[in-house]
């Protein structure tokens, strides 16, 4: 396609939007966001050093930490809120602090917690941040509140909203624009059950549905499991791991719950594996520390020894998980 011929595309919501081909051609690109390098120092403290990120089209991306361990700071960088000490970012393959406001333009962000004017209604306060960023048209503010689930409430005011309405405000806030890639974080900070379940579903539905790819900072490690496909954790500002989630969860040892009969015959064919680094009895069932990449070859053992496999449930989850990487790498000094 020659450069100067502009693609039309219809969007599910804002009027027809002309993308010329040099933007058209970014749309594809795998990566989203990379860092290189990243670091931020404060005085004499790195509160976030040498971080390397890679969010790819279509994840939502879990990032986790736990409090104090640079998330937010990481998120004002990428929102180029503030300039990092070292390294760069990259939106859509481009550096951010060349192409600040065009990348910027593309990407939706809700930092912690949203302001609003709690005597206005929540259409009033959408208008505003229209009208700042250039305006939209009227039906995309209409869309983005039935996106948050706000139609009923759209024209009430704020301050009779509950947290978990205001956050969803605030997101709803970020899709002005109409936005390739959101950046939430702490979405559910300070959330009821109720409020963390309706937040959870309209992160899924901007994945799912509209195709958003999604950041998501969180110390809810129950969320992230829930809802991310691949996660980054950080910890005193370094970056431990990333990766795909299900891989991550999968990779070590893991504590897998057997229902086998009968239970004494069996502890003995286990307890001489060399993969399984614990055996525990829990009533009528066993508790094995081992790979769960070897659970087929345990079953296939236990079988030819005749012994019945009633059940295998793996029990490893990423607060298991989150606790051993975060306390293996408790040792290492933060930067400094």
């Amino acid at each position: 396609m020659p450069h100067n011929v502009s693609v039309c595309l219809r969007f599910s919501f804002f009027d027809d939007i002309y993308l010329s081909h040099d933007r058209w051609s970014t749309v594809s690109a795998e990566i989203v966001l990379q860092t290189f390098h990243l670091g931020k120092r404060f005085k004499q403290r790195w509160a976030v050093k040498d971080v390397h990120l890679r969010v790819h089209r279509g994840e939502v991306f879990g990032f986790l930490g736990p409090n104090g361990a640079g998330k937010s700071t990481t998120i004002r960088m990428l929102l180029s809120l503030i300039r990092p000490t070292s390294g760069y970012v990259e939106l859509f393959n481009r550096p951010l602090l060349k192409h600040r406001d065009v990348l910027l333009s593309r990407v939706g962000g809700l930092v912690e917690s949203a302001d609003f004017y709690l005597y206005l209604s929540a259409r009033r306060n959408l208008e505003i941040v229209a009208a700042l960023r250039g305006g939209v048209p009227p039906r995309a503010i209409d869309e983005v509140l039935e996106i948050a689930g706000l139609t009923k409430r759209a024209d009430d005011k704020v301050k009779t909203y509950s947290h978990g309405m205001k956050q969803r405000l605030g997101i709803a806030q970020a899709l002005l624009g109409d936005p390739e890639f959101i950046i939430l974080d702490e979405p559910t900070l300070g959330l009821d059950p109720q409020g963390i379940k309706e937040v959870r579903e309209l992160i899924m539905r901007l994945s799912t549905e509209r195709r958003i790819t999604v950041f998501l900072s969180s110390h809810l490690l129950s969320e992230i499991e829930q809802t991310a496909t691949s996660m980054a954790i950080i910890n005193k500002g370094v970056l431990v791991v990333q990766g795909n989630v299900r891989e991550l969860l999968n990779t070590g040892d893991s504590m897998v719950k057997m229902d086998v009969r009968p239970l004494e015959r069996a502890v003995r064919v286990i307890e001489h594996q060399p993969f399984v680094a614990g055996l525990e009895r829990n009533g009528e069932f066993l508790e094995v520390k081992m790979p769960l990449e070897k659970s087929a070859e345990l079953i296939a053992m236990l079988v030819a020894e005749g012994i019945e496999v009633h059940a295998l449930i793996p029990r490893r989850s990423l607060e298991e998980y989150f606790l051993t990487i975060t306390e293996g790498a408790s040792d290492v000094a933060s930067p400094v």
